[in-house]
């Protein structure tokens, strides 16, 4: 197993911790929360170390090409979820995230199947960013109304985009 991949196993065992932490903090600020933020920052940030190493030093595998797409799904969905438990993120954005990514995992694997790869493409790395960072911001402000529909307005508009972009630069892998 590479580094880079061993990286992102390391982001994959965080999101338990991060989600007994969010449990724990009952969507409340406090020391809980702040872990949970704490955890979650690192997470994230293997994000980012996992994918320069991986360049850097030819560590690009099939399995890490898997996994490093699927661990920061399941991070952000893992806090999405949590904010819809505590009812400051509608379940209908949560429901909109949750099938662009079906969506577009499914327009890959019909590409796969006919011989095409589907990289990932600039707006889906910026829908993933600003769901992060859009994320951690309302960890900071977990009682603020307004920075929750923020949050919700910029996940739901950056989802959107790229799930349109996806299907729009890959459609002919449907009909070919």
């Amino acid at each position: 197993m590479t580094l880079a991949s061993k990286i992102t196993m390391v982001r994959v065992a965080f999101i338990p911790v991060f989600m007994v932490l969010m449990y724990l903090s009952g969507g409340q600020s406090g020391l809980w929360m702040w872990l949970a933020l704490t955890v979650f920052i690192v997470a994230s940030i293997t994000d980012w170390v996992d994918g320069a190493i991986a360049r850097k030093y030819n560590q690009t595998t099939d399995f890490g090409k898997f996994l490093d797409p699927l661990a920061d799904k399941l991070l952000t969905i893992s806090a999405m979820t949590m904010f819809c438990e505590w009812g400051v993120m509608p379940a209908w954005a949560l429901m909109l995230v949750l099938a662009r990514e079906f969506a577009v995992t499914g327009l890959r694997l019909v590409a796969v199947g006919k011989g095409k790869v589907i990289a990932a493409g600039w707006s889906g790395k910026v829908k993933t960013a600003c769901t992060m960072v859009g994320l951690c911001i309302q960890m900071v402000f977990p009682a603020s109304v307004e920075v929750c529909w923020l949050v919700t307005t910029v996940i739901v508009a950056t989802t959107l985009y790229s799930g349109i972009e996806y299907f729009v630069q890959n459609w002919k892998c449907l009909w070919d």
